[in-house]
Parts: C-alpha cells; sequence; structure tokens
C-alpha cells in the first residue's frame, strides 16, 4: 500500500480528517502528507489537522482535535445527552485551572475553569452528530454543573433538563448524589429532584 492510499484509508476511517500525528503513528513522512493534503485540496483547519473538501465539517470534533484539554460541559453536554433540544449557539467546555483559555474565548466558545482535582469526575465520552467521539462529562456531573451556573443559564433550559434528566432510564442517583456532595450542591440537588422524582 502506498503512501497516498494509506492517507486515503486514514482519512476515510475519520471522516475525513488527517491529522500530521495519525500519518506519523502509520510510518508516513510529514512530506508525504503535505504533499498528499497539498495535491487533494485538503483544508488546514489548525497545526496538524486537514479536512477533506468533501467531509462534513463536525465543529466539535475539530475543537476536540486542536484542544485535546476540553471536556464538553454545561449547554453542550446537555444537547449531548439529549436533556435540552436546543443545540447550543456556542460551545461550551470545560478546562483545568490554569489554562490558557484566550484562543478558545476568542473562537466564540464558552469556558469554565475548575480545579485540577474536580476536572476529570465525571468525564466520559459522547457521539456528535458526525458519529465521531468526544469527551463530555456524564448527566450526572453535568446536571451538578448546570446546577451551579443556574443564574447564568437560561431558565427553560435549566427546568427542562432537570425534568428530563429525572425522567431518564440511564440516570444514576447515587453518582449525582456523589457529585453533589464534592460539588457543595447537595442540598439544591436534593431540592430539585425531591420535586421532580
Amino acid at each position: 500500500m502506498t503512501d497516498a492510499q494509506k492517507l486515503a484509508s486514514l482519512a476515510a476511517a475519520d471522516g475525513g480528517v488527517l491529522t500530521t500525528a495519525a500519518a506519523v503513528a502509520a510510518g508516513i513522512s510529514k512530506t508525504a502528507l503535505a504533499n498528499y493534503v497539498a495535491s487533494n485540496h485538503f483544508e488546514r483547519v489548525s497545526l496538524g489537522i486537514y479536512l477533506s473538501p468533501e467531509a462534513w465539517r463536525d465543529e466539535a470534533y475539530l475543537l476536540q482535535l486542536r484542544c485535546p484539554q476540553i471536556v464538553f460541559s454545561h449547554d453542550s453536554a446537555l444537547f449531548f445527552h439529549e436533556l435540552t433540544d436546543r443545540e447550543p449557539l456556542q460551545s461550551t467546555v470545560t478546562v483545568k485551572t490554569g489554562y490558557n483559555p484566550k484562543h478558545l474565548t476568542s473562537q466564540g466558545v464558552k469556558v469554565y475553569t475548575v480545579k485540577k482535582e474536580l476536572y476529570a469526575i465525571g468525564i466520559s465520552t459522547a457521539a456528535t452528530i458526525f458519529n465521531h467521539q468526544v469527551r463530555v462529562y456524564d448527566m450526572e456531573r453535568t446536571v451538578c454543573d448546570v446546577i451551579r451556573s443556574r443564574n447564568s443559564m437560561e431558565t427553560q433550559v435549566f427546568q427542562d433538563a432537570l425534568k428530563l434528566y429525572a425522567k431518564h432510564r440511564g440516570k444514576n442517583l447515587q453518582n449525582l448524589m456523589d457529585y453533589a456532595k464534592t460539588f457543595h450542591v447537595e442540598k439544591l440537588v436534593q431540592q430539585y429532584m425531591g420535586v421532580l422524582l
């Protein structure tokens, strides 16, 4: 198999996305990658990330590739978990305290920061509409996050999310209460869930 065939296969397997990291891992030189990208009119999305002209642009996946440290949270996580029917106008992500989010906010991404010891709690994955996997907080962490940020959320979105969570077959109330203790929203979670469950 030639380098061009390998690269075509890599791009096809990833929905038209090629990364330098994937090419190098497959034993292809950066020069061969550059030649292939140029001759096949791939768009340079970011450093080391290229998109085929035939590919659908999966913004959430491309954002995750550009910034592997992010975890989709709040409004974005609600949408991934189908706890809202409103697709957010901007992506919402969480990063560790100390991470400089300037390049994200300049692109219209809403960024929350948390202490390093809280960052990894509840990280899971979800599929984008183009079936790429991205990192997202699980439903229980998301419920705690939206309760903590309730004053900056649209009231209807907040209320609908809690109602949908309460009805959700996959909910894990034990995890929810464990997270609620960790994030100091135990009383609020009990109050909201007490009414809905």
